[in-house]
This record gives structure tokens, sequence and C-alpha cells, in this order.
């Protein structure tokens, strides 16, 4: 079947567009969130670690295990996973509950947004797919640009549980679209544990699939703790932290865009080398707050820029060396994207209790060290790289 329904792609991109806003709202929600549940910066800083963590086992093994039935049916008891997470997170009378809720909400997720891109593969023509599947996935960095400030907002202005309660609202309103467009009967071949098994036991595969949770872990070492810290550094409260987000997302959309233009014309591991190197230089600057208030939102902004020109570079490299096991080499990366985030909120929270917040961003750029030389290892180790650069 390649026909894409009408109205399909944007249920699915908006879908997306919940899963992203719910996620990683606990950004711009830390500092309120902590201060009324009694918890330190880096307790609060597990509401983003267990959600990571949760999404990184068990997304690829319940895409695997749910292959059996239609997709429709999948995507809706994903995100009525989802709203449960957040009404339960809304709920929450304790840091342990909130913890269990945000399991919960990564297995929503985790059935969720690799089956969208599924479905909108399946349906759409061959030669619309790539700009299909990028609508798909626009939700997500459409979350970073709208929906995380405006959680963030939320969240100051009425309290974090107020934003879970309209997360959990989006979620319901998004299963119930989801059941309208999405065909019934629609299956694909899924992802078997063996298929998995294979590219585990894969040594240089894993090496380049890893730099993922390299690159990001770096990042969500800062990242995790942006709002305490420019609360800190910058005396900013509800209106100055939202608008630094809303920078920030603005700087993953452009970074989305330049990583593809840079992928194609320098090659995917020179991409890779040098976006590691701009992190190993920026995110110690963050130690540098307070600042006049357009050169930090500058900085917030290259940042992100850097941050996020990653993901077209590295899919590019991994499509090239995996050939046919492709698509089980993009469930796995796009796991240790969380993997990477909840290592990197879990060092972060050390940090700020032993050293402080104005170190966060040092620490990160130590981090980014690490993810060059992780880089710079893995292309020796695969000396054929399939992807070159456009002439």
């Amino acid at each position: 079947m390649n026909r894409l329904p009408r109205g399909l792609l944007p249920v699915l991109s908006g879908a997306n567009f919940v899963i992203g806003m719910g996620a990683f709202l606990v950004i711009g929600a830390l500092a309120p969130l902590a201060r009324d549940m009694g918890l330190s910066p880096s307790q609060a800083g597990w509401v983003l670690t267990s959600y990571a963590i949760g999404y990184a086992i068990l997304s690829p093994l319940l895409v695997a295990l749910t292959g059996r039935f239609g997709r429709r049916r999948v995507l809706a008891a994903g995100m009525g996973l989802f709203a449960l997470s957040c009404a339960a997170s809304a709920l929450a009378p304790s840091e342990g509950w909130l913890y269990a809720a945000r399991v919960l909400g990564a297995a929503g997720a985790g059935m969720t947004t690799p089956v969208t891109a599924a479905v909108a593969g399946a349906l759409a023509a061959p030669e619309r797919r790539a700009k299909v599947l990028a609508g798909v996935f626009f939700g997500l960095t459409l979350a970073q640009v709208l929906g995380v400030p405006a959680g963030s907002w939320i969240a100051y202005a009425f309290g974090w549980r107020t934003a879970f309660w309209l997360v959990a609202g989006l979620s319901v309103a998004a299963a119930v679209l989801i059941w309208v467009r999405v065909p019934a009967g629609l299956s694909f071949q899924p992802v078997r544990l063996t298929d998995l098994g294979r590219v585990l036991a894969a040594p240089q595969l894993m090496l380049a699939i890893l730099f993922t949770t390299s690159f990001l872990a770096g990042i969500y070492v800062p990242y995790t703790y942006t709002a305490p810290l420019l609360e800190e550094a910058m005396g900013l409260g509800r209106d100055g932290v939202t608008a630094a987000l809303a920078v920030f997302g603005l700087g993953a959309v452009v970074g989305n865009v330049l990583g593809g233009w840079l992928a194609d014309r320098v090659g995917p591991v020179r991409t890779l080398a040098m976006l590691a190197c701009a992190q190993a230089v920026l995110m110690p600057l963050l130690a540098l707050l307070p600042l006049p208030m357009p050169l930090a939102m500058a900085l917030i902004f290259v940042w992100s820029v850097c941050c996020w020109s990653f993901l077209a570079g590295q899919q590019a490299r991994l499509v090239g060396l995996s050939g046919p096991q492709a698509p089980v080499v993009l469930a796995l990366n796009a796991a240790c994207i969380y993997v990477g985030a909840a290592f990197g909120a879990a060092l972060g929270g050390r940090v700020v209790d032993d050293w402080g917040l104005g170190l966060v961003g040092p620490v990160g750029g130590v981090m980014a060290v690490l993810a060059l030389v992780h880089i710079l290892a893995s292309d020796r180790l695969t000396p054929v790289d399939r992807t070159p650069a456009r002439a």
C-alpha cells in the first residue's frame, strides 16, 4: 500500500510532538518540581534519567514483542500508556512514584515513536518516503521549540503537575486521532529479538552506534540542569527560563537542517568530529555565566545548533555501515539517544551535588572530548565508510 491517507502525517507528527513535550518538559520544570517535592536538583534530575533508562531498555523489546499486532492498536496503546503515565506523574505523592510513572511513560513512547516511522514508511510512495519520515519526526523537533518552553512556562505559572495534566490530555487526543486516521490491520515486518542479537554481537557496528550515547551524554550533563543553572547564575525566573529554552529549541531546528547539509558536503565522520570539537569548546563557556543577556542567549543558540546537527550525520553513517541491518541499527541508535540522556543527567546530578551547578558545562566539555576520541577510534576500526561526501 503506497498511499498516505490525507491527514495521517500531521497526526503521526503530532503524536511525536506530544511525546517530545512530555519527555522533556521536566528540563524546564526541574526547578519548580524540585522545590515542590523537597528534592535537590540532582534528585529531580532522575525524573529525566528514569525515563531515559526506561526508554533505552524497553523500546527495542516492545517494538519486537508487539510486531504481530496491527500498527493502529500498538500506536493507540502506546499513547494510552503515555497519557496514563502523565496522569500518574501529576498525582505523584513521592519521588519513587514519579520515577515509576516516568518509566511507564517511556514504555508508551518506546512503542509509539518507532512505529510512527514504520507506518509512514509503509504507506508513503517510495519517492516521497524520506520527506514523509522527516515530517513524522518534525514533531519531536517542534516539541523542543514550542512544547518544552510552553511546559516550562506552565510549570512556573501554575505548577509542574498542571503541565503533566496538559500532556495527559493531549495524549488522549492523539490516541483518538490515531485510531481514526491509521488504517486498520496495517502491519509490517517486525524487528525480531534475533535481529537485535546479531547487531549487538557486531563490535564495529556497536562502537559506531554508541557514539550517539557518548555525544549526547556530554550534552545532557548541563542541559538537564539548564533551568536551575539559569536561575542561580543569571537570576532568571519563569519568563527568562522559558525564553532560553525557546532559543535552545530554535537552535535544534537549525541544527537539524545544518547537520544534513554538512554531512552531505564533508562526510559523516568529519561532521561528527567537528561537532564534538565544537561541544568541547562551547559547553565550558557556560561556566562564565552570568553574561549579558544577548550574549547568553547567543551562546545557548549556538550550543543547541551544534548539539542537534549530529543526527543526520550519525544516521547517514550507520545506514552506510549496516546495509540490510539498517532498521535494527537505527532502532538501537534511537535507544542510545536515551542512554546518553540518562548517563549525562546522572553524571550532571553528581557534579551538582559535589561541585555545584557552575561546573556542569566544563564536565560536559570533557565528555565531548571523549566523544571525539570515540568517533576517531570508530572510524579507524571501520576503514570502509560507504557514506562519502557528495561532490
